[in-house]
């Protein structure tokens, strides 16, 4: 039973309670499909060394899930995913602070989330331009790294033809939302698991001892840095992709029973992701060897899945190819629908169709530009500077329920040291977000986007002084209209 003293105040965001565990789960999946971007860049550049540091942070996220899905049953009305958990945490013991660990946890977390629409849009660009044999060999580098004319273009329009349906506040329903489900989990298994159709192509002895790509040990330096700088800076990338699948948290205050939905999403989108962010690069490794994976070509998404289906299947891997093209597409829906943040006034206007049109179209301009960063590896370390920061405040403020309001109403309560670990995790966040972002932007040579995320992230303080010092003043200073008496 909670005490008075430990139950929670905060505000709902009034949404209608529709879906179930199913629907907060395929959210969820617009983090699982980013394994299409990341593991051709680990195994690539670390061989099966990549492997152990995959499963590490890939376990973190699994245990990020657990945390998310007792603090979003505890508060089943917070919308808006991780960063909403992170104010009640602090506002009763630190007020004046508590306001503004909200709003740039929330601003990181929109940073770490915008960008996955362009990112799945490039991606899907590549197989969409080999499948209907469109020049990729024209562009521009508007930075330094090249940009084909179709790449932009369809990847423009691909986001746009997304944005119109959540202008029209057209909803996802749930039977929609398993075809894309569906979508997208038929080929990430498949792509996990296909090596058991032609075992032969396993050879199982790529793994032993976790060898980097030039036969050396796992506990050798790389390109002039030492082992543990490089596995950190590398972790930098992963935390980007492999916690993304805490997404469906987003969606627990939109469930009919967010008592028993939050724990059933969470604990399955946790054990889903986990299973195929470790067993696709493992099949990489076995299937195409340390040989192989050491031609730079393979880092392209593309490149490296057809391959794949060739030693498997001993074809060129269309049909694979149509698929994941399809399952980026996917990717993309499932993406518009995780995504929140918190604005000045001027993004508050509602249209007609009761939807905050000018904070869409904002989110649409800024995924345009980010069309121009043209690669995987730049768009984490831009977004990265965000995502990864957004989740300090909320592992900290877990921690400081479990220890201040332990009485407080938890429908799923997670055993008493993980109120530990969450402070484990948090340090381990940080040393990576902060240690690993400053090495990955030297050994990824993506310092530029790295500091144009710190831009975008710093921006949270000026954007906050205009809402507080001039909307917020010219709001008071607005005269009241006087309410004529009746008779009058």
């Amino acid at each position: 039973m909670a005490s008075h003293e430990d139950e929670l105040d905060y505000a709902g965001g009034g949404l209608k309670q529709e879906t179930n565990w199913w629907g907060a789960f395929v959210i969820g999946l617009a983090g699982t499909i980013l394994v299409t971007g990341i593991a051709p860049v680990m195994v690539t550049t670390l061989g099966a060394a990549s492997i152990p540091v995959i499963i590490v942070i890939t376990i973190t996220g699994y245990l990020l899930c657990l945390l998310l899905a007792e603090l979003s049953a505890m508060m089943p009305e917070r919308t808006g995913g991780s960063p909403s958990y992170a104010y009640p945490a602090y506002k009763e013991r630190w007020p004046r602070a508590a306001k503004h660990i909200n709003g740039v946890t929330a601003w990181a977390y929109w940073l770490g989330w915008f960008p996955v629409a362009p990112l799945n849009m490039i991606l899907a660009s590549f197989y969409l331009a080999d499948r209907f044999h469109l020049n990729t060999s024209s562009g521009f580098t508007p930075i330094h790294t090249f940009i084909a004319w179709w790449t932009i273009a369809i990847s423009i329009i691909g986001i746009l033809l997304f944005f119109i349906p959540a202008y029209l506040g057209i909803r996802f329903g749930t039977m929609f939302a398993t075809v894309l489900a569906l979508l997208s989990m038929i080929p990430l298994t498949f792509i996990a698991i296909a090596w058991i159709f032609h075992p032969s192509v396993a050879h199982w002895g790529q793994l032993s001892g976790f060898h980097q790509l030039d036969g050396s040990s796992f506990f050798s330096g790389l390109g002039g840095h030492g082992w543990l700088t490089v596995y950190i800076a590398y972790s930098f990338l992963l935390t980007w992709n492999v916690i993304a699948m805490e997404a469906a948290a987003c969606y627990i205050g939109e469930t009919k029973n967010p008592d028993k939905d939050a724990k059933v999403a969470m604990n399955l989108e946790g054990a889903y992701g986990l299973f195929i962010y470790t067993l696709i690069p493992i099949a990489f490794v076995v299937v195409l060897g340390a040989k192989a994976l050491s031609n730079s070509a393979l880092v392209d998404p593309k490149s490296i899945f057809v391959t794949f289906s060739g030693k498997v299947f001993s074809t060129g891997g269309n049909v694979l190819n149509w698929l994941i093209a399809l399952m980026l597409i996917v990717a993309l829906a499932l993406s518009q629908m995780s995504v929140d943040g918190q604005f000045p006034r001027w993004f508050q206007k509602i249209n007609k169709h009761g939807v905050p049109d000018r904070a869409m179209f904002f989110n649409v301009l800024c995924s345009l530009v980010v069309v121009f960063a043209g690669g995987a590896v730049e768009i984490y370390s831009f977004s990265n500077v965000g995502y990864t920061f957004s989740f300090l405040p909320v592992l900290v403020g877990y921690y400081l329920l479990r220890k201040y309001k332990p009485n407080a109403r938890r429908p799923f309560r997670l055993p008493e040291f993980m109120k530990y670990v969450a402070l484990g995790m948090a340090v381990l966040y940080a040393v990576i977000w902060l240690y690993g972002g400053i090495y990955y932007s030297k050994i990824g040579n993506t310092l530029v986007y790295y500091l144009a995320g710190w831009g975008v992230l710093v921006a949270y303080l000026p954007l906050y002084w205009y809402r507080v010092k001039v909307e917020d003043k010219r709001h008071a200073e607005t005269p009241v209209p006087a309410i004529p008496a009746p008779g009058s």
